[in-house]
C-alpha cells in the first residue's frame, strides 16, 4: 500500500498555482524521491527545480525561464524510469484501477502467505509428514513448487521493480538483496525459503504501510466540516453561492443548526454557538451583534447575519488544515533500525559474497567451484529474513494485544514511541473531562427546596436540545422528578426562556439575564461569583419577584483522571501539562482537581501548536492527548498524537497514532509499560538474529558452513524470533 492506497473521502485540497503538478503513485520515502531528481531533474533544468510533498504523493515541476519545457509524455517516461508512476493532479484515476491502487499490496500478501501455506502442506502430506518435509527427505512435488512460484511472484509483485530500478542505479538497497535472496534460495533448490522471504519481506512492508493515508484522511475530514456553500444575502432575496466565491465584507445568513462556512462577524440576529471544533469551548458561546463567528462552528436556535472578514482560504479553518499538514511535514517518519542498518548491511554483504566468490580464486588461486559454494552459502545466511521478521512479528502481536486492552494503534512506529516518553500534554474537553455537561450542584432560594427547583428548570428546558438543557433534564429523571412541559414557553435569544408552569410565570437565563431584569440581590451574587470562580456555568430560574435558585453545571473530571496522571509520574512522565480554549477561572479549577503540573488556558489551535512546540524543544519526546479538531495541529506536532476514541471527533482521531476506543484514561500507563516490554523483545530479536549471522559468517570463512546448515540456521533463526514475538500476546 502506497501514499495513494487510502481513497480520500473528500476532494483533494488545491495545490499552489505555480508549476506543473503530478500525482506520483509508489512514492513513499525518500529513496523514490532520489530516484525521480536523477531521472526528471535533467528535463527541467537541475533537480533544484523541483518540489516534492510525500504526504500527498505530489511532484510539483517548475521549469525555469529560458529553458525548454518537456512535454506531459516525456515527463511520464521519466517518471516511470525511476520505478514509479504517474499522472497529471487532476486526472482522476479510472474505476477499475482503484481497488488495485487501494489494496494492491495487501491482496498480493495475502495470496503469498496463502499460497506458501498451502505449497508446504502439499509437501508435507508428499512427504509423510511436517518433519520430513522441513527435513528435505522426500522430493518437491509439483503442486508445491507451483504454489512456492505464485507465493514468490505475489511477494515480490511490488518489490521486484524497485530491486531492478535499485540494480539499473548501481544503488542497492533492501529490496535488491531480498530479490537476489530470494533467486539465491531457488537457485540451490530452496523453494520454500525463497516464498517464505518473499511472504515475510512484503509483509513487513505491509505492516509499515497501514499509517501512510492518516495525514490525508484528517486533512479530509477537516475539510468536511465547512460548507461548501453560503447563504449570501442580496436585496432580491438569499442565494447559494460557493463558499470560496464570497468576497470579503459580502454578508450572509446561517440559519439555527447550521454550520458557519466563512469566519466572519455579526451583524444581526442572537444565538448561541458551539465553537468546540475550533477553540475546544465545552459549552456554546452566546453571539450577538459585534461577536466574531469561526467557519466550521455550529450555529444554535437563533438565525445570525455574518459579515464576511476573511476568503474560504484564510478562514480559522483552513489555517489548521495547512497547519496539520505542516505539522506533519516537520515531524518526518522515523525507518526502522532494520532499514537504516540495511543502508551499510545490503550492499556490505553483497560485497562480501561477491569478493568471497571472486577474491580467493583470483588472488590465491583457490578453486572456483569451492569459493563460489562458499559465497552461496554467505548470500544464504546474508538474506535478512530472521532480522526482517524480528520486528514486524514482535509488533503485530504487539498491535493485536493492545487491541485486546482497548488501545488501537496504528502502526509498529508508534507502539515503540510511548516507551521514551518523557512529556504528555493534555486536552481539557473530553479528555480530562467526560466532555459533556453535567450538573454539579443545586441551589434553591427564596424558601424553595431542591425537588421544587429541579421540577420548575426541568420544565422549562423539557423541549430544548441546549446541552445545558439536556443534562438538566436528565439530572432531574435520575432523581425520579417528574418533567412536564412548560406551556407559553418564549425562548429569549442569547439569554434565556419564559414559560407558564402550574399557573404562574417563571423565567430561566444566565447571570447577564438576572442582572438585566434587575433582580440580583448579593448573596445572589456571592453564590454566582463562587460557582464562576470553579469553572461551573450557572443556570439562574426565578418569578417576577424572586430568585428560585441555581443550578451548576460543568464539564466533570474523568474519575480516573488524577489516579492516571499519578501512574504516569511513576513510570518516568517528567511533564503533564493541560492545554484548553476554556476561560482561565474553568481550567484552573479542572487543573487543580486533576494534578496537572501546568495549566494554559484560551488557547486558539496555533497556541495549542506552539506550546506543543516549546514541550518537544525543551523534553524531547511529548504525547498529545486530545478528541478535537483544534487539538488536530497539536497532534500532528508531537511525537505520538492519541486520540479518544469513543469521543474523538474523525480529524482528531486520523491525525492521531494512538486511539483510546474505551475513552479509558487508565490505558495510557499500560500503554508505556506494553511499549516497553515490545521494545525488550525486539531488541532481543534483532540481537539474536544478527548473532546467528555473524557466527555463521566465521564458519563460511572457516570452511565449516554448508547450504543446508545456513538454510537451517536462518530458518531456525527466523522460527525462534517469531517464537519469542509472540510471547507478547500472552500478555
Amino acid at each position: 500500500m502506497e501514499i495513494d492506497d487510502i481513497e480520500p473521502t473528500a476532494p483533494m485540497p488545491p495545490v499552489p498555482p505555480e508549476g506543473r503538478h503530478f500525482k506520483i503513485r509508489g512514492m513513499d520515502c525518500a529513496e523514490e524521491v532520489r530516484a525521480l531528481k536523477r531521472e526528471v531533474g535533467p528535463l527541467v533544468g537541475g533537480d533544484g527545480h523541483l518540489a516534492f510533498d510525500l504526504l500527498k504523493g505530489r511532484m510539483t515541476v517548475a521549469v525555469p525561464r529560458g529553458f525548454p519545457s518537456p512535454g506531459e509524455r516525456e515527463l511520464l517516461k521519466a517518471v516511470a524510469r525511476a520505478g514509479l508512476a504517474a499522472e497529471p493532479w487532476d486526472a482522476a484515476p479510472p474505476r477499475d484501477e482503484r481497488f488495485w491502487q487501494r489494496r494492491g499490496r495487501e491482496a498480493t500478501t495475502v495470496l503469498s502467505g496463502l499460497a506458501t501455506l498451502a505449497g508446504f502442506a502439499a509437501h508435507a502430506v508428499a512427504a509423510g509428514g511436517v518433519a520430513a518435509a522441513l527435513g528435505g527427505e522426500a522430493a518437491l512435488p509439483l503442486a508445491s513448487r507451483l504454489l512456492y512460484l505464485l507465493a514468490i511472484v505475489a511477494g515480490g509483485w511490488f518489490v521486484a521493480p524497485k530491486a531492478l530500478n535499485a540494480l539499473r542505479r548501481f544503488a542497492p538497497d533492501m529490496n535488491l538483496l531480498m530479490t537476489i535472496a530470494v533467486l539465491g534460495a531457488l537457485g540451490i533448490g530452496d523453494w520454500l525459503e525463497a516464498a517464505l522471504v518473499a511472504f515475510l519481506f512484503g509483509l513487513s512492508l505491509a505492516l509499515e504501510s497501514w499509517s501512510v493515508g492518516r495525514a490525508r484522511r484528517a486533512v479530509a475530514a477537516l475539510m468536511d466540516l465547512t460548507p461548501q456553500t453560503a447563504r449570501v444575502r442580496h436585496s432580491f432575496g438569499e442565494a447559494e453561492v460557493p463558499a470560496e466565491a464570497v468576497a470579503v465584507g459580502t454578508r450572509f445568513v446561517v440559519h439555527p443548526g447550521e454550520r458557519v462556512p466563512l469566519d466572519g462577524r455579526v451583524t444581526a440576529g442572537v444565538s448561541q454557538v458551539n465553537q468546540a471544533p475550533i477553540t475546544g469551548e465545552s459549552v456554546p458561546v452566546p453571539k450577538e451583534p459585534g461577536n466574531e463567528v469561526f467557519a466550521g462552528t455550529i450555529n444554535g436556535d437563533g438565525t445570525l447575519e455574518v459579515e464576511s472578514t476573511r476568503r474560504a482560504e484564510d478562514t480559522t479553518l483552513a489555517r489548521i488544515v495547512r497547519m496539520v499538514e505542516e505539522a506533519q511535514a516537520r515531524k518526518a517518519p522515523s525507518e526502522r533500525w532494520v532499514e537504516s542498518f540495511a543502508r551499510v548491511y545490503t550492499p556490505a554483504v553483497m560485497g562480501l559474497a561477491l569478493a568471497v566468490a571472486l577474491g580467493p580464486p583470483l588472488a590465491l588461486g583457490g578453486g572456483w567451484a569451492e569459493w563460489f559454494y562458499r559465497a552461496l552459502v554467505l548470500l544464504v545466511i546474508a538474506c535478512p529474513c530472521a532480522l526482517v521478521i524480528s520486528t514486524p512479528v514482535s509488533i503485530v502481536a504487539g498491535l493485536a494485544s493492545a487491541a485486546r486492552h482497548g488501545v488501537l494503534v496504528k502502526g509498529g512506529l508508534f507502539l515503540e514511541i510511548p516507551a521514551r516518553l518523557t512529556a504528555i500534554a493534555f486536552d481539557k474537553t473530553g479528555t480530562l473531562t467526560t466532555g459533556s455537561p453535567t450538573v454539579m450542584e443545586v441551589v434553591p432560594l427564596s424558601g424553595h427546596d431542591e425537588r421544587e427547583l429541579l421540577e420548575r428548570v426541568a420544565a422549562l428546558e423539557a423541549r430544548s436540545d441546549h446541552p445545558l438543557a439536556r443534562a438538566i433534564v436528565a439530572y432531574a429523571r435520575e432523581r425520579n422528578v417528574e418533567v412536564r412541559p412548560a406551556e407559553d414557553l418564549q425562548i429569549l435569544q442569547g439569554r434565556g426562556a419564559t414559560a407558564r408552569f402550574n399557573g404562574r410565570e417563571y423565567w430561566l437565563g444566565s447571570h447577564r439575564y438576572l442582572v438585566e431584569r434587575g433582580q440580583e440581590t448579593d448573596e445572589v451574587r456571592q453564590r454566582l461569583a463562587a460557582m464562576s470562580g470553579a469553572g461551573r456555568t450557572a443556570v439562574v430560574i426565578g418569578t417576577g419577584d424572586h430568585v428560585c435558585g441555581l443550578i451548576a453545571v460543568a464539564d466533570a473530571v474523568r474519575s480516573e483522571a488524577r489516579p492516571t496522571l499519578e501512574a504516569l509520574r511513576a513510570l518516568g512522565i517528567r511533564k503533564i501539562v493541560m492545554l484548553t480554549g476554556d476561560n482561565r477561572q474553568t481550567a484552573e479549577a479542572i487543573g487543580l482537581a486533576t494534578g496537572v503540573d501546568d495549566v494554559r488556558a484560551e488557547l486558539l489551535p496555533a497556541d495549542k501548536l506552539a506550546a506543543v512546540e516549546e514541550l518537544v524543544a525543551a523534553y524531547g519526546n511529548v504525547a498529545m492527548v486530545g478528541d478535537g479538531v483544534n487539538d488536530a495541529p497539536a497532534m500532528a506536532r508531537s511525537t505520538l498524537a492519541i486520540a479518544m476514541g469513543a469521543a474523538g471527533s474523525d480529524a482528531a482521531l486520523e491525525t492521531a497514532d494512538v486511539a483510546l476506543m474505551s475513552d479509558d484514561l487508565t490505558r495510557l500507563p499500560w500503554l508505556i509499560r506494553h511499549s516497553r516490554r515490545t521494545l525488550a523483545v525486539i531488541r532481543q530479536n534483532i540481537a539474536f538474529s544478527l548473532a546467528v549471522k555473524a557466527i555463521f559468517v566465521i564458519l563460511t570463512f572457516a570452511g565449516a558452513a554448508s547450504l543446508w546448515a545456513a538454510i537451517a540456521a536462518d530458518t531456525g533463526a527466523s522460527l525462534l524470533v517469531i517464537a519469542n514475538g509472540l510471547r507478547l500476546l500472552r500478555r
